[in-house]
């Protein structure tokens, strides 16, 4: 995709559904006793191997005539023996997820994805799932997995690194054990399994860091919205930021605060960001945000801010290039995502013109220099071929990004809206 600089960015942005909630409503509306009705399901890859999965699983999950997911759920542990291999693509929140919910089925499943998830590590989540009762064979810690499910028991388990992916599989596996699981996070993390399961009917506990969750509750369907998907809206929300005279309003936007730092972010950098809440549903508040300019000084990001941008780091680097500059540490975790975040993301803003380097675990914009443009390598991953057509708006030169085409994994209409922002 070659993507041309931008002298600013004006209009409305309605965001696709929220992929993290998305995947949840679905997993729980499988588990509950009777059917739910989903809409503003995200429309990315991800999430349609979350329903692929749950298809293979013996779910019936269809939309419906205005464009609702509707899931006629199975009940708790009433999921059935799939003929073949699951395949997650390249979604770790279907695998880790689902791994949780079938950890408890009385049958073996073999979890697989593509080869970008077949790289990531999942000792962390074989380890809780195993110490519960599962049974569970890897590739040296690694997809493909083979899950033997069994009767669980809770556990009490401290996460060794913030991660809500982990936490929510031990969750969901908990919620099909006999007695009580806890799970206590080193840091805040996406709080989204929580928020969906008290939704569903579940009852559980926050003391401090931990979650309780006593096993063995049944799900009652509901009928849910999704909100637009505030790690998409990044982009737009940073552009914003980035481009003089720019003004995008962000329509229907998820505004859970374990998922706003991004917005802090940008109002500490000197940029106006109003952010209004329009509605709750099932414990999720949405609403508008809208974004102008900022001043661009230099951004530090240190280790306990990183759970809370982890995903919104790329865009926040593609405004680095715009001037202030960033320094991030206390992020290995990007190494362990669709791609080497850290390497490929400094390759990619490197061949663009930034003055960029890496860290052992983080990384280093300075603002040194404008970008001159030239061709960014997304590597297959869906938020560096964004954050990489982001900085080329800043470009002296038209920009080419390779493997655009990843967007579909989480915005399959990120170039279209792109193009309608351009004033």
């Amino acid at each position: 995709m070659t993507v041309e600089p931008a002298r600013r960015l004006r209009g409305r942005v309605r965001l696709p559904g929220d992929k993290s909630v998305s995947h949840r409503y679905a997993l729980l509306a499988a588990l509950a006793d009777g059917t739910s009705s989903i809409g503003g399901y995200a429309p990315g890859a991800d999430c349609a191997s979350t329903l692929a999965c749950l298809r293979a699983l013996g779910v019936v999950a269809d939309l419906d005539a205005a464009g609702r997911l509707v899931v006629s759920g199975r009940g708790l542990r009433g999921l059935a023996a799939p003929q073949d291999p699951l395949d997650a693509g390249n979604s770790g929140t279907t695998l880790r997820l689902l791994a949780g919910i079938l950890a408890a089925h009385a049958f073996s499943t073999v979890l697989t994805g593509d080869a970008s998830l077949c790289r990531r590590p999942m000792r962390r989540l074989i380890v809780p799932l195993e110490r519960m009762g599962a049974g569970i064979d890897s590739d040296d810690g690694h997809a493909p997995l083979t899950v033997r499910g069994a009767a669980l028991s809770g556990i009490e388990h401290v996460l060794e690194v913030p991660s809500a992916q982990v936490k929510s599989a031990v969750l969901l596996a908990g919620l099909q054990a006999r007695g009580t699981t806890v799970v206590r996070e080193p840091a805040p993390t996406r709080d989204h399994t929580e928020r969906a399961l008290e939704a569903f009917g579940v009852r559980l506990e926050r003391r401090g860091t931990a979650i309780v969750l006593e096993g063995g509750q049944a799900l009652r369907p509901q009928r849910l919205e999704v909100p637009g998907d505030p790690s998409s809206a990044a982009f737009w929300a940073v552009a914003a930021a980035a481009l003089p005279g720019s003004e995008v309003e962000l329509a229907g936007v998820g505004l859970n605060p374990t998922r706003t730092a991004l917005f802090d972010v940008l109002r500490r950098l000197g940029a106006a960001v109003e952010a209004t809440v329009e509605r709750v549903e099932a414990g999720e508040p949405s609403g508008r945000v809208v974004v102008r300019p900022a001043s661009l000084a230099p951004l530090v990001i240190r280790p306990p801010e990183v759970p809370g941008l982890i995903d919104e780091l790329p865009a926040l680097a593609a405004l680095a290039t715009f001037g202030g500059g960033l320094e991030v540490t206390g992020a290995s975790e990007l190494r362990a995502k669709e791609s080497d975040r850290i390497t490929a993301l400094v390759a990619g803003l490197a061949a663009l013109g930034a003055d960029a380097h890496e860290l052992p675990d983080g990384f280093v914009v300075r603002p040194t220099r404008r970008l001159a443009g030239g061709t960014a390598d997304s590597r297959g991953d869906h938020r560096l071929a964004m954050a990489f057509a982001v900085a080329a708006l800043g470009a002296l030169e038209p920009s080419t990004v390779l493997g655009a085409e990843a967007v579909a994994v989480s915005y399959p209409g990120f170039f279209e809206v792109l193009d309608q922002l351009r004033d």
